[in-house]
């Protein structure tokens, strides 16, 4: 199944659907800012039924705004390490998680969507964008960088749909 397709069914149903998108990641860490690129892009380009939030090494800060919208969706947009070609977006599987994320959140991933997923919404995914190098330092990966806008199109198509 493609990432699109993956994505379609994830989301779902437009009817009644209000889907967040969380932009996790360091803007002084290269390629580890590839979820909040994603959201960047997104930025003034989804429907009301959308929420973006770019919350940078804290989605757990977040909690309060994302219970507020009352989701039907999460979708956590992240740079991933999941030996994938630089660049490539994929599904992350829930159960794998702890063992992909190369960002340097303060609270472990897997710990804030388990939290999320009991707590607010049961429908929580993780888009990864396979990361090169997150040392400190500004910009992307070109190969990071045009990931990040292809995947930013899809979801802009798919939230749209």
């Amino acid at each position: 199944m493609s990432l699109r397709e993956k994505l379609q069914t994830f989301l779902g149903s437009t009817e009644g659907r209000r889907v967040v998108v969380v932009g996790v990641g360091s803007p002084i860490r290269h390629d580890d800012f590839a979820g909040l690129r994603v959201l960047e892009l997104l930025a003034g380009h989804t429907p009301e039924n959308v929420l973006l939030l770019t919350t940078e090494t804290v989605p757990e800060s977040y909690t309060g705004t994302i219970r507020d919208f009352n989701p039907t969706h999460i979708l956590i947009v992240d740079a991933a390490n999941f030996q994938g070609t630089p660049g490539e977006a994929r599904i992350i599987p829930l159960n794998a998680i702890a063992n992909t994320s190369i960002s340097t959140h303060s609270l472990p991933l897997h710990i804030f969507i388990n939290y999320i997923k009991k707590s607010i919404c049961p429908n929580v995914t993780l888009l990864g964008i396979q990361g090169v190098n997150v040392d400190l330092g500004e910009g992307m990966t070109p190969s990071v960088e045009n990931g990040a806008v292809e995947a930013a199109i899809l979801l802009q198509n798919l939230l749209h749909e």
